[in-house]
């Protein structure tokens, strides 16, 4: 099926969604929302990484770093003690920092790849987690600190600001950072649609497919690979933020080793390279154990956390992803992307066929038509001579 004869699908698809995720909170309880919420910093994070694992090539076992800087900066520049700037000024500050640790790490970045860059990668973790567990002053150490709310213009992200009714549905904490979270995503969508789509995007992709053709190009290799983590490290505090307002308070277990692997498998269930591919792979892998936890009393083998089942939500999600990731692997090398990209020819390939048949008066035909029988050759031989 052609290009051009899909995109009408793709498009009304994304304008159904759009209209869904707008007017969700109206209709979802505070648990769905701030699932949502969760799931949408997720995506923010998983662009960034298949930006770099699936556009670049680069493993990266240290996301939750960054994240951490994100999310603990955002919370010293907008709090007290801290520099209690503006918590708008202060977001941007804290994705500015976690480019900037993207950027003391790309020389690195840029020299070391594959499974070499995830072990260098995962020396970022455990040094960022023993950091804050210990700089008090700045973290609060083992216990955390609580999260400053955004704001922006006098308009605050939060439940204790002006009371707010739309259309007699009273908008609290979670409806509020729904929205907050929905432009985040939709400028996260834009400008990573549009990094993969320009020059510096086709390069990465090249230096992904073979570094040796990429060079002979004129792509400058390492330049070009330090340039994504430091990307890749600006959408992670950005995420950072959105998970440390969706949390409300920020302790250092929030970003260990759990959480870096947790993203990977983001996008390797989503496909790689792909931005709406992690944004799918992010929603599943987030949502998963919090929709077990809801529905926990219904399911066999699963219970609440620390009770005496044999399960509890969190380990049978990571199960679940887990096995999911080994069909992808097998069957849907391309992840959610892949089979995603297939529906629309699909569903116009099948209104096709279904048009055919409403216009054949005998119906769609159930097999191949039959060859006409040939005509006899001519005999050669002579004719028989009748006998009276």
């Amino acid at each position: 099926m052609s290009e051009p004869s899909i995109r009408p699908a793709r498009a009304a698809t994304g304008a159904a969604c759009a209209i869904v995720l707008c007017a969700l909170p109206f209709y979802a309880d505070a648990y769905w929302l701030r699932t949502g919420v969760f799931a949408m910093a997720a995506a923010i994070g998983a662009v960034g990484l298949t930006l770099l694992t699936g556009t670049a090539g680069q493993l990266s076992l240290g996301h939750a770093f960054f994240l951490a800087v994100g999310a603990y900066g955002y919370v010293w520049l907008a709090g007290e003690p801290g520099a209690g700037l503006p918590p708008l000024v202060a977001m941007v500050l804290a994705v500015l920092l976690s480019g900037l640790a993207g950027g003391l790490f790309s020389p690195v970045a840029g020299r070391v790849k594959g499974v070499y860059l995830g072990v260098a990668t995962l020396a970022l973790v455990f040094v960022g987690h023993h950091v804050l567990l210990t700089a008090d002053s700045v973290t609060g150490g083992f216990n955390g600190r609580s999260v400053p709310p955004m704001s922006v213009g006098g308009f605050a992200f939060a439940a204790d600001g002006p009371a707010l009714v739309v259309l007699g549905v009273p908008f609290g904490a979670e409806e509020r950072l729904w929205y907050l979270g929905l432009a985040l995503l939709a400028v996260t969508w834009v400008t990573a649609r549009g990094v993969l789509r320009s020059r510096p995007g086709r390069a990465l992709a090249a230096l992904r497919d073979s570094e040796t053709a990429a060079a002979v190009m004129g792509v400058a290799v390492a330049r070009h690979r330090a340039a994504a983590f430091v990307v890749s490290s600006m959408y992670a505090g950005l995420a950072g933020v959105l998970l440390a307002l969706a949390f409300r308070r920020v302790v250092p277990d929030h970003f260990g080793l759990v959480l870096s692997v947790d993203y990977l498998a983001m996008v390797v269930l989503g496909g790689l390279g792909s931005v709406g591919g992690a944004t799918a792979g992010a929603v599943f892998v987030t949502a998963l154990p919090l929709v077990l936890a809801r529905h926990a009393d219904k399911l066999p083998l699963v219970g609440a956390e620390g009770g005496d089942a044999a399960l509890g939500p969190t380990e049978a999600g990571r199960y679940l992803y887990g096995a999911a990731i080994v069909l992808v692997l097998l069957y849907a090398p391309e992840g959610l992307r892949g089979l995603a990209s297939r529906l629309p020819a699909r569903l116009v390939s099948a209104a096709g066929r279904r048009r055919a048949g409403r216009r054949s008066p005998g119906g769609p035909p159930t097999g191949p038509p039959a060859c006409p029988a040939p005509d006899p050759a001519p005999s050669t031989a002579p004719a028989k001579e009748h006998l009276p």
